[in-house]
């Protein structure tokens, strides 16, 4: 029985591909979409990501995310330091700042001040160049992508020229000599990122009486950290998370305060219910074209529960074709847009969750056709 439905499956080509091509085409859309999403939310804590070295993250209280920069004093780090349980606490700058270029062009730059001593919070990987050199006179590192992007030399004729180390550039009216090229996670707002010591960005940022951001925090060994944040809010005054935390703070801040979610989910919503129309509304018109075949399994004797398993086979077979072409072409397209500046992101909890929207398409569709040969009458078979 199992080969008489496939052979009625694949029998009308047309209807065949159709399904196939509709549930296919609510898988990209869904696994798309999410993707990028998950991408994008992703690149909103790309920067704790990169600096995993600190366990805790010190800020003010009235901080809501990790770009929402609130300046503390610098003396705060000696009062964290003080704290017990805290095995060492660093100061760290961040802020966008106003690059010239030497073909004077301006470009606003993600500037990141490490501590002089320690240079902790340093850049994930080294392209070229060491992260010690940033102990030299003016020195920066940039991202390895900007360097062929928004920091190039444009030529006259249009030529993109990389920018190299040794190359200059002015960071608030403060020269800037590259000494390094690093790797970094894509920021949200995919800006340049540049690296030097927290001294010399006090120097490039706009003089203000409070000029460090955060307060990097690295726990003792076998300390809790959650009871160490809240010594560290009691003794300080301070807000506290750990890495962990502040990702999930980030995230429920653009979650809530943008339009990002509604966007993406209404285009996953308008997958799910384009898969419904076009594999339901095919699978459908497919079982009037054999409903006289199972009429005539029905007067045969074949019971409702056989033709509920047929139906559900043919159900299964091309969901399960759909959803791999689908999830296929998602992930080609995701790999195609490595190099670009889109985001992209595929982990496994999402294909689990597309494949789940594809089973209920596959189930709704089914549920329309198991409907009409349920209640069909064998005498069917022999009307003209």
């Amino acid at each position: 029985m199992n080969f008489i439905a496939l052979k009625m499956l694949m029998g009308n080509r047309a209807k065949y591909l159709g399904i196939i091509f509709g549930l296919a085409f609510a898988s990209l859309l869904i696994t798309q979409q999410s993707s990028i999403f998950v991408g994008l939310m992703t690149r909103t804590y790309s920067f704790l990501t990169d600096t995993s070295l600190p366990d805790i993250w010190v800020v003010d209280k009235k901080v809501q995310y990790i770009d929402d920069l609130k300046p503390l004093k610098e003396t705060e780090s000696l009062r964290v330091r003080s704290v017990e349980g805290v095995a060492w606490a660093v100061p760290l700058y961040k802020g966008l700042l106003k690059a010239r270029l030497p073909n004077g062009n301006f470009q606003s730059c993600n500037v990141i001040g490490l501590d002089d001593e320690t240079l902790i919070g340093g850049p994930p990987g080294m392209i070229e160049g060491k992260l010690s050199d940033l102990r030299q006179s003016d020195a920066v590192i940039v991202d390895s992508v900007s360097i062929k992007g928004r920091l190039a030399r444009v030529l006259p004729d249009g030529r993109r020229v990389p920018l190299e180390i040794g190359d200059t550039m002015e960071l608030n009216d403060h020269r800037a000599v590259v000494v390094g090229i690093c790797r970094v996670q894509r920021p949200f707002q995919s800006q340049p990122v540049v690296y030097t010591t927290f001294s010399r960005a006090t120097i490039f940022a706009p003089r203000e009486r409070k000029l460090m951001s955060f307060v990097l925090v690295k726990a003792k060994p076998g300390q809790n950290l959650q009871k160490l944040c809240r010594r560290i809010e009691t003794r300080t005054g301070l807000a506290a998370y750990t890495a962990e935390k502040f990702k999930n703070l980030t995230v429920r801040y653009y979650m809530k305060y943008t339009g990002i979610p509604i966007n993406f989910g209404i285009t996953v919503v308008l997958g799910f219910i384009v898969g419904i129309a076009i594999a339901g509304q095919t699978f459908y018109n497919f079982t009037l074209d054999n409903i006289r075949y199972f009429g005539t399994l029905k007067a045969m004797g074949a019971t409702d529960l056989l033709l509920l398993r047929m139906i559900l086979l043919q159900a299964a077979l091309v969901g399960s074709i759909g959803y791999g072409l689908g999830v296929g072409a998602a992930s080609a397209l995701g790999s195609l847009s490595g190099k670009t500046e889109l985001s992209f992101r595929m982990p496994w909890q999402l294909l689990l969750i597309s494949a789940v929207a594809v089973m209920i398409i596959c189930a709704a569709s089914a549920a329309i056709s198991i409907r009409k040969v349920v209640r069909l009458e064998p005498a069917i078979v022999f009307k003209s």
